[in-house]
């Protein structure tokens, strides 16, 4: 199990990256959220390409860095260890977080998809885990399938004493009730990725903990 005693803060609005071959389209989207606040950026790519993978990759954590942020690989636990990344994220179907934690070592960061189990959530903190995650609590266009997590996950006593980040569907207009039922963390893709204004987009979810309307998510171009 890690040492949580020198766990850098898991805690604010955390970009996960969509899922696109073109690095001229993302890069510098990836610097506009850090720029408006971001203190996590996810590199979720399942492209087959691993050359493209790792440049992408490294180039997202050399601008994490000049941000002072963190840096965390989605599911590739070769890749986090090959970059030496903050940490990964693995989903239920994925590696486990003790195998994760094993290859990585316990400085790493490991955050675990929970879905809508608090049981999820209990195993991965018992196996290692820094952080679980709870979604979607909104429907998502990434996972149009994925099922619906309650924002109540938040609240329950019986969920670890870990960060939690909520994820699916967040955006600008709804992160305000997701904020104030106790997330740790937003993770967001589209809420980001997909508005015209990124930076913009990230201070608005960064400042939303005290407003909530119903989203109205822009159409990428």
């Amino acid at each position: 199990m890690s040492d949580r005693r020198s766990r850098p803060l898991l805690d604010g609005l955390y970009a996960v990256t969509p899922d696109t071959p073109d690095s001229g389209w993302l890069l510098p989207r990836v610097a506009a959220v850090l720029a408006g606040g971001a203190r996590l950026v996810q590199y979720r790519s399942k492209s087959g390409d691993g050359s493209l993978r790792r440049e992408q990759a490294a180039a997202i954590q050399a601008l994490c860095r000049a941000h002072g942020a963190l840096f965390i690989v989605n599911d590739d636990v070769e890749l986090a260890g090959w970059l030496g990344a903050d940490g990964v994220h693995v989903g239920q179907g994925d590696v486990s977080v003790a195998r994760a934690r094993r290859r990585l070592g316990p400085a790493a960061i490991v955050g675990a998809t929970c879905h809508d189990r608090l049981r999820l959530a209990q195993d991965a903190a018992a196996d290692g885990a820094d952080y679980v995650a709870f979604g979607a609590v909104f429907a998502s266009p990434t996972k149009p399938d994925t099922v619906s997590a309650p924002l109540s996950l938040f609240a329950d006593p019986a969920r670890p004493a870990l960060p939690a980040a909520a994820i699916g569907g967040i955006c600008a207009a709804n992160a305000g009730p997701v904020w104030r039922a106790g997330a740790d963390m937003l993770a967001v893709i589209g809420g980001l990725f997909d508005a015209a204004d990124p930076a913009a987009a990230a201070r608005a979810i960064v400042a939303a903990r005290g407003a909530a309307t119903p989203c109205r998510p822009e159409k990428t171009a």
